[in-house]
Parts: structure tokens; C-alpha cells; sequence
């Protein structure tokens, strides 16, 4: 098995790097501190390419295979987490799943200016009173005519208040609504200026600061049923399918960030001294220094499995479910760690280890709870749950 990155891998990851070095770093900080997001990054990682990654060139994107989004991933959380949850709504929830799903019209009209970064995508399935249970949504598309006529609410929805473009799970069978049969869902392209749309903004998270979060409200929004994705019944396939892609990117960002806390915490143990000498030379320290690098390396390989897996064209599900878990898990404890090294200046915003903590633990929830994936873990180990082909996978990176 070979571990060398090709050419094309390579230069996705230093692109992804000197990018979030010169465009992020200088001001995540403010930004993080003001809950304030940047619109003007998204321009900036539309012009950089950064947008269309695993798109094919034919849809306006870069044709780089699903390693390469991976390290973009990774690069792009080791500086600011928030340029990594683009990536996870725009390319992985929306764009991969429009590319699979999606008619060629509809790629050709949402999906190449998505890639090209001349619109910016996201993705609705979470609502006030359903995460982790996707068939809770509330939310109801009835069918008039040559039109759906959508009603609800979505909320915890990354970009929600900047996106174009919205990919939204809705209830279009009542009857199997009552019955929490799955087949009753459907998926949805909405487009922002749609009347009865609107969309706000969520203040006050703990961490992610620096990202746009918000709620999309339908009030009898009319879609015409061209924008419907995929077949109606095949919403909660499409959805899962969806996350599939999500998730690989949040664990790939993970990784990131576990290596922030291991080069912050390297750094401030070799200069901090105590008791006559530099901290790093304290066993306990040594000790959680140790586990950050360790964690760092699993963690890589669990996500290098499943994107090798999605280069080739198989299901990873499982794959990716154990490199979230693990990844967001090791990313918490690393975060946690590296605060503890800092002590009372890891209380603080002067370091960044303290918007890293607070990063960390949104991840343990958002894209499938820890504990939603230590059941699939659990069903897959017992035997209790097998992957059954899909109707649509991911294309093969050209």
C-alpha cells in the first residue's frame, strides 16, 4: 500500500495551506471574537478553486479526487474551522450529492455555478425538534399542480444566511409522515429569492464563531417539481447519502485540528518554563504530547481509508462513520489537552487553543452525534446492520 501523495494531491494541500495561512490566520481571531463571518473568504476560495474540488471540470470544478478534498479539509481546520464547514456544506453535503443524484439539467443549472463559486450551496435536513432523527423533521412539501408548495422550518443550517442555493429534505407522502416510513420523504433545490423563503442568522454559539449558522423558514414556498432531486420517495436516501459526504469532510477537518493542538502545544511546552525547566521535559506533559501525536496518525488513516474507498467507487459508510467518530473524539481530547498545557493561558483567547476547545465540541455533535455513531459502529460489529448498494455512489474521480 502506497501512502505518497501523488502530484496533484500534493498541490491541493499546499494550496489549501498557503490559503488559509494568508487569507484566515490573520484574522480568525477578530473574526472569531466579533461572531462575525466573512462573505469575502468565499470569493477568495472561489477565485483560489477551492469551491469546485471533486467536481469534474465538466460541471465548472477542479476534477481532483476525494484525497485531495480530504487534505483541503485538513489544511483548511488547522487554521479556522469555519473555512472547513464550507467545505462540508458547500462540497460535501450539496455539491457531491448534486453531482450524484442529480439530473443533467440540474447540474447543469445548480451545480456548475456552485463549482465555479459564482453561487454558494447548503444543505437543509436539521430542524428545531429533529437532528439525530432525520424521519422527526416537520417539514412538508404538497404537491399542486406542477409545483410543490414547501412549509416548515430548518435550523442549525451552516451558511444559512448566505447560501444561493438549499438542498432540503421535506415530507411529500402525509400518510407514511404518520407512519415514520422513510419512503415518504423527497429532496428539494431551493433557490434563495423564492417568495416565503427567508433566512436568519444564530448568535451566541460556543464555538464556530467565525462561520455563519442560521434557521431557513418555507411559508408556502412554491417549487417547481424540475427542482425536485432525484425521485420523490428517495429524500431520506439522498439525505444519508449526504451525510456520507459530510461526514468525511468533518473528519478529515478533524485531523487538522488535532494537529493545531499538537504544534501549539509543542511550541508553548518548549518555551513555558516551570520548577527550573521547560515544561516539555515534565512526564505528564510528554504524556499528552504523546497522545495528540498518536491520535493524529490513527485518525489520518481512518480518513485516508474512507476517501480510497470513495475514489474507487465503494460504499464507505462504516468507514467514514468510525474516522468521524474517532476523529472528532481524539480532536476533543487534543483541544482539551492543549488547554490544559497552556493552564491559565489556555483559559484565554490570547492563545488559540481556547477557540479550538470550543470548536472541538461542536463537531461531536453536528454531522451525526458520538453517540449515533457509536450505535452504527456497534449495529455493523453485531451484525445488525448491512449497506445494501446504493441507487446513485460517487462518481469515480476522473
Amino acid at each position: 500500500m502506497n501512502f505518497t501523495l501523488t502530484e496533484d494531491q500534493s498541490q491541493v494541500q499546499s494550496l489549501a495551506r498557503e490559503f488559509a495561512d494568508r487569507e484566515a490566520a490573520p484574522t480568525i481571531g477578530e473574526r472569531d471574537q466579533r461572531d462575525e463571518f466573512d462573505p469575502g473568504l468565499l470569493r477568495k476560495m472561489a477565485d483560489a478553486g477551492i469551491l469546485g474540488l471533486s467536481v469534474p471540470p465538466r460541471y465548472g470544478g477542479t476534477g481532483n479526487d476525494y484525497i485531495a478534498l480530504g487534505l483541503a479539509c485538513e489544511e483548511l481546520e488547522y487554521v479556522d474551522t469555519s473555512l472547513r464547514v464550507i467545505m462540508s456544506v458547500h462540497i460535501g453535503l450539496n455539491c457531491l450529492t448534486l453531482l450524484s443524484w442529480g439530473t443533467e439539467e440540474q447540474k447543469q443549472r445548480w451545480l456548475v455555478p456552485q463549482a465555479r463559486g459564482e453561487k454558494v450551496s447548503t444543505y437543509g435536513l436539521t430542524e428545531p425538534a429533529a437532528g439525530s432523527d432525520a424521519m422527526g423533521i416537520q417539514t412538508t412539501a404538497r404537491k399542486d399542480g406542477s409545483e410543490y408548495v414547501l412549509s416548515g422550518e430548518k435550523m442549525w443550517i451552516s451558511l444559512a444566511d448566505v447560501a444561493d442555493h438549499f438542498m432540503v429534505i421535506a415530507w411529500t407522502d402525509v400518510e407514511k409522515k404518520k407512519r415514520r416510513d422513510h419512503t415518504g420523504m423527497s429532496a428539494f433545490l431551493i433557490e434563495r429569492g423564492m417568495k416565503g423563503l427567508t433566512t436568519a442568522t444564530i448568535h451566541g454559539k460556543l464555538g464556530v464563531r467565525a462561520g455563519n449558522t442560521g434557521s431557513i423558514s418555507f411559508d408556502d414556498v412554491r417549487v417547481p417539481a424540475a427542482n425536485l432531486l432525484g425521485h420523490e420517495g428517495e429524500g431520506f436516501r439522498i439525505a444519508m447519502f449526504a451525510i456520507d459526504q459530510g461526514r468525511y469532510t468533518v473528519a478529515a477537518g478533524s485531523t487538522g485540528l488535532i494537529r493545531a493542538c499538537l504544534d501549539a502545544s509543542v511550541e508553548y511546552a518548549q518555551t513555558r518554563t516551570t520548577f527550573g525547566k521547560p515544561i516539555a521535559e515534565h512526564q505528564l506533559v510528554k504524556e499528552m504530547i504523546a497522545a495528540m501525536a498518536g491520535d493524529y496518525e490513527a485518525c489520518r488513516l481512518l480518513w485516508l481509508k474512507a476517501g480510497w474507498l470513495k475514489n474507487a467507487g465503494k460504499r464507505n459508510t462504516r468507514e467514514t462513520s468510525l474516522a468521524k467518530l474517532y476523529g472528532c473524539a481524539a480532536a476533543e481530547k487534543a483541544a482539551s489537552n492543549a488547554v490544559q498545557i497552556h493552564g491559565a493561558y489556555g483559559f484565554s483567547s490570547e492563545y488559540n487553543v481556547e477557540r479550538f476547545y470550543r470548536n472541538a465540541k461542536g463537531a461531536q455533535i453536528y454531522e451525526g452525534t458520538r453517540e449515533i455513531h457509536k450505535l452504527l459502529q456497534a449495529d455493523y460489529a453485531l451484525g445488525l446492520r448491512t449497506d445494501k448498494p446504493l441507487r446513485c455512489t460517487l462518481p469515480i474521480p476522473e
